[in-house]
């Protein structure tokens, strides 16, 4: 068994075939899905896809490139909304300085607001971190300083730093279709220095699809793939890596059940 803890089934990419894709994740083995929510604003579409499908939870929050959009949203709105039966997780969350769609600010206070409710909450704050390094390894450590929070560092293609920063102050780093690219070396290197217990796979379908399917729409059942190649980079088998990342889901994701 295998969970897909970061997707985008409301995108319209799924729209015309999200029944197969779901069903193509389970024949895989992907037996649950996480769906994240990118805007507030759209929480109610990304709730009913968690509702209609066993399978699938959602979180709710906003992505960084959205962060001046919604800088109105209250914690207090976060914590409200989190707590329907679907909802697993705050966020997505925190600093993209790669696009930088949104001026840093906002974005900083985004991710701050977003630790606020999930310390609040105690449901994990999925965080989004791209070529920000130095600046999230300060809120993070800051902001934990101040009481701690679940967390996890999802998609992770930055630096080593981030990575040990993030496990010494309680997260989880998660890893997608990135880990397979021939060109990931240096992100490979960095997985093995994550203990076992604190790692996790995703796809963020539709995008950054693994080998054999670069370059293609992304999907769930794809992330049994990046799995595969966790498990070699790691010298485990994939069957002990699916355990190992499920159980892992399950502990930060402590709101989920198993289906």
């Amino acid at each position: 068994m295998l969970i897909d803890t970061h997707c985008h089934l409301d995108f319209p990419d799924f729209e015309a075939e999200r029944d197969d894709i779901v069903a193509r994740a389970h024949a895989a083995g992907v037996k649950q899905m996480i769906t994240i929510s990118t805007r507030v604003k759209t929480f109610p579409t990304i709730l009913a896809i968690a509702e209609k499908y066993p399978s699938v939870f959602c979180s709710v929050g906003t992505h960084p490139h959205n962060a001046d959009e919604e800088l109105d949203v209250p914690v207090s709105e976060l914590v409200e909304l989190s707590k329907h039966p679907r909802v697993v997780a705050i966020g997505e969350a925190g600093l993209d300085y790669f696009y930088d769609n949104a001026p840093r600010e906002a974005q900083a206070i985004g991710l701050r607001n977003h630790i606020a409710a999930a310390r609040e909450t105690g449901l994990p704050l999925v965080i989004h971190s791209r070529a920000a390094d130095e600046d999230m390894v300060a809120i993070l450590s800051e902001e934990t300083g101040k009481g701690a929070f679940p967390f996890l560092l999802h998609c992770f293609s930055s630096g080593p730093e981030l990575a040990r920063i993030g496990v010494e102050l309680g997260g989880y780093v998660s890893f997608s279709g990135i880990l397979t690219f021939p060109k990931s070396e240096e992100l490979r290197e960095i997985a093995k220095t994550v203990p076992l217990e604190r790692m996790l796979v995703e796809t963020d379908a539709p995008y950054l699809a693994p080998k054999p399917y670069r370059g293609k729409r992304n999907e769930p059942a794809y992330v049994a793939h990046t799995a595969a190649v966790l498990a070699e980079t790691v010298g485990a088998s994939a069957d002990e890596i699916a355990r190992i990342t499920t159980e892992n889901a399950f502990r930060i994701f402590s709101k989920m059940p198993r289906v």
